[in-house]
């Protein structure tokens, strides 16, 4: 019996730096209210990078710049199937006041320590822990 191919999803880690501290955004879950990132399928005729930003959008609210050059990936089970999900850096440029799922979720912006502490997937607390030690400059996602 052939194995389903996972379904391809994105998220970013959106983040912002000053000279001496970088930020990261999350969003809490529709569902269950945990906090997350900014995550879902990979549209048709996007790049997974490309993808992930319009997810940044619909459900922070939040645009900015990304890199095509993932910083990781994880899998995870949910009704019968599997998702292998692409993890970028986002680089955020412009906050919005309203966007799409506002009333659906908080956003908030915290340190990396809060981050790491909030965040459950393995994976994307590696990315977070990463942007933070390696402070990537603005504008230049890595």
């Amino acid at each position: 019996m052939l194995t389903p191919r996972p379904v391809e999803q994105s998220c970013v880690i959106p983040y912002r730096t000053t000279e001496t501290w970088i930020e990261f955004a999350l969003i809490t879950s529709r569902n269950t209210g945990r906090w997350i990132v900014p995550k879902g399928t990979v549209e048709p005729n996007m790049t997974a990078a490309a993808s992930a930003a319009k997810e940044a959008l619909e459900e922070a609210g939040l645009l900015g710049k990304t890199s095509e050059q993932p910083l990781g990936e994880y899998f995870y089970s949910k009704f019968g199937r599997v998702y292998r999900v692409e993890i970028f850096p986002f680089y955020v440029t412009e906050q919005l006041d309203t966007w799409d799922e506002k009333h659906f979720r908080k956003r908030e912006w915290v340190g990396a320590e809060a981050a790491l502490s909030r965040i459950t997937e393995t994976a994307v607390q590696d990315a977070i822990r990463h942007l933070a030690e390696t402070r990537i400059l603005p504008g230049d996602p890595q």
